[in-house]
């Protein structure tokens, strides 16, 4: 089994900067990527930033030039650091990681998400 913890949500003025991060603990054999979505109410889940290993990363058009993600493969972790943030930003901020077990098969994992707040 495996856990995403998420932490570093919160509430912030718009221009400010506030930094995520995601630990990922439990039977993990080979962690392929990790990222962030984010949902706001009565929107769908979409892609914040995603890093892969060995393809880079990718981000949201949105996002790019803000937000830089970033990877700690001994500890399982990633971060995500949001400067400039905008009132648009606002949103339930979700980990996301697709791990593979012992036999090659990848799953995709949630953390339980985090709430972020930014004020006009």
């Amino acid at each position: 089994q495996v856990q995403l913890v998420e932490s570093g949500g919160g509430f912030v003025q718009a221009g400010g900067s506030l930094l995520l991060s995601c630990a990922a603990s439990g039977t993990i054999f080979v962690i392929n990527a990790m990222g962030w979505y984010r949902q706001a109410p009565g929107k769908q889940r979409d892609l914040v930033a995603v890093i892969r290993t060995g393809d880079g990363t990718e981000y949201a058009h949105s996002v790019k030039g803000r937000f830089t993600i970033s990877r700690d493969n001994a500890k399982n972790t990633v971060y995500l650091q949001m400067n400039s943030l905008k009132p648009e930003d606002t949103a339930v901020y979700y980990c996301y990681a697709q791990i593979f077990d012992t036999r090659g098969v990848g799953y995709p994992y949630w953390g339980q998400g985090t709430q972020v707040t930014v004020s006009s």
